[in-house]
């Protein structure tokens, strides 16, 4: 699995369990709608940490508890 796909199924789980839409998570995240469906749709190959953090911020969570997944550990190390 790769960094994007990890992050992907991180954020996809974090709407699910919070019963909130990609859309929604969008507006609480203060981006806009279409940035994010790129981003879960695959369309976004390398999602930036600014954007992961506003992330974070929509969803009233720190990095580090975005990232203390067990998703991430199967993030495979190797860079093309």
């Amino acid at each position: 699995m790769t960094a994007q796909e990890a992050l992907v199924e991180r954020i996809n789980g974090l709407c699910k369990k919070h019963r909130i839409s990609v859309n929604h998570l969008a507006t609480l995240a203060g981006m806009n709608p279409s940035t994010m469906k790129n981003i879960v749709y695959g369309l976004t190959r390398n999602t930036g940490v600014e954007t992961v953090a506003k992330i974070c911020c929509g969803l009233n969570m720190s990095l580090t508890d975005f990232f203390d997944d067990d998703v991430f550990r199967k993030v495979d190390q190797e860079v093309d």
